[in-house]
């Protein structure tokens, strides 16, 4: 058994349920201090509900590079358990995959880079660059005590961050085929359009907001919020969900709530999506209010060193050219690009994420650590 998979396994055997890290980020500490890593557990939130986090460094040369692996311990819920062909957090081999929450998102790329780190560390103890690894319980969750306060404290602190791959399960077919070089902005809203409840047979009496809202929906709908560019699709406007009645065949409702989702590119602005939807309802005539929630902005990294260092490891490891890409939802990328001027995401094929019996190929966790270890030696070496 290699060394990044037996620790994936240890990763996988820890119930790290979100914001739990489990005893992960314990592990990995003990793991990197005899390398020279100074170890700083960070927890933030309120008292009772603490999101533990890791920021792990190993000091290069004074000014020399510093590149930082970023991912997170904490998993979503199981499901179902019945369903599991085995215990979701005893670590399980069957068919050449290896079985258990995390494995794909994002146990085993943690594991991978951490070995990484070990393996370059010993065979370049001198190396000019900077190491770190930055872990939080807090990704799978609301994300707002996890990434977010580590780089809010590293700023203030003034560290500068040259480098950073987050450990997302990019892969889509077989392992190097995908590469994040950014993401896609998320913004949600929360659309109540107010009438008059009445009788359905006295519609005189009533005012129908299903009714008075369906014009200026369906103009959302068809709405060209903007045309992407070579990164990033074109904006999108998506309804997750509608509402409206009292349960009774015969009440004309009072209201209608829309729950509605941008994902969007860097053509756009969050206050001028805001204020193209409060046109286009106010042209209609509704009488309405919105909540509205940005989960992230865009974030992108041009093509230059860390991409090409990236894509070089993949292509002689993996023997693929791996695309790049900005698709799919939010990531803490979106973060630490405000702290760091290349950031990129990689990891494992991402099919069974979130799934039951969610699952890697055990032949690519070795690929993957020498994908991550080449990349240092790249650009640290």
């Amino acid at each position: 058994m290699t060394s990044a998979l037996h620790l994936a396994e240890q990763l996988i055997a820890c119930r790290s349920l979100t914001p739990e890290d489990g005893g992960c980020q314990a592990l990995i500490a003990e793991r990197l201090r005899p390398l020279g890593f100074a170890c700083e557990s960070l927890a933030f939130g309120p008292e009772g509900a603490r999101v533990s986090n890791l920021w792990a460094v190993r000091r290069g040369a004074p000014g020399g590079k510093l590149l930082v692996f970023a991912g997170h311990t904490d998993v979503v819920p199981t499901g179902p358990l019945a369903q599991w062909q085995s215990d979701p957090f005893v670590p399980t081999h069957r068919g050449g995959k290896l079985y258990g929450r995390g494995a794909a998102d994002m146990k085993t790329s943690i594991a991978a880079m951490v070995v990484a780190a070990e393996e370059f560390v010993q065979a370049h103890p001198n190396a000019p660059g900077s190491i770190a690894l930055l872990i939080t319980s807090d990704e799978e969750g609301p994300s707002i005590d996890g990434t977010v306060r580590v780089c809010e404290l590293l700023r203030l602190r003034g560290e500068r961050l040259d480098y950073c791959i987050v450990g997302e399960p990019t892969s889509v077919e077989r392992l190097g085929d995908m590469v994040k070089n950014g993401r896609r902005g998320s913004l949600s809203g929360r659309l109540a359009v107010r009438g008059v409840q009445g009788h359905i047979a006295y519609p005189q009496l009533a005012k129908n907001p299903i009714h008075h809202a369906a014009p200026a929906l369906a103009e959302l709908v068809a709405t060209v919020w903007d045309a992407g560019n070579e990164y990033f699709p074109p904006t999108g406007w998506q309804v997750s969900n509608i509402h409206a009645g009292t349960g009774a065949g015969n009440v004309i409702p009072g209201e209608l709530v829309v729950d509605f989702n941008f994902r969007f590119s860097t053509e756009s602005t969050p206050d001028a999506l805001k204020q193209r939807v409060h046109a286009t309802l106010d042209r209609h005539g509704l009488h309405y209010g919105i909540e509205w929630t940005l989960g992230g902005e865009p974030f992108l990294t041009p093509v230059g060193n860390l991409s090409e260092a990236l894509r070089a490891a993949i292509r002689s490891e993996a023997q693929i050219e791996a695309e790049l890409s900005t698709t799919g939802g939010t990531s803490d990328g979106r973060f630490i690009a405000k702290l760091c001027p290349q950031v990129v995401e990689f990891g494992p094929v991402n099919a069974s994420i979130h799934k039951i019996d969610e699952h890697v190929e055990v032949a690519s966790i070795e690929p993957l650590k020498n994908i991550y270890r080449k990349t240092l030696e790249a650009l640290l070496g």
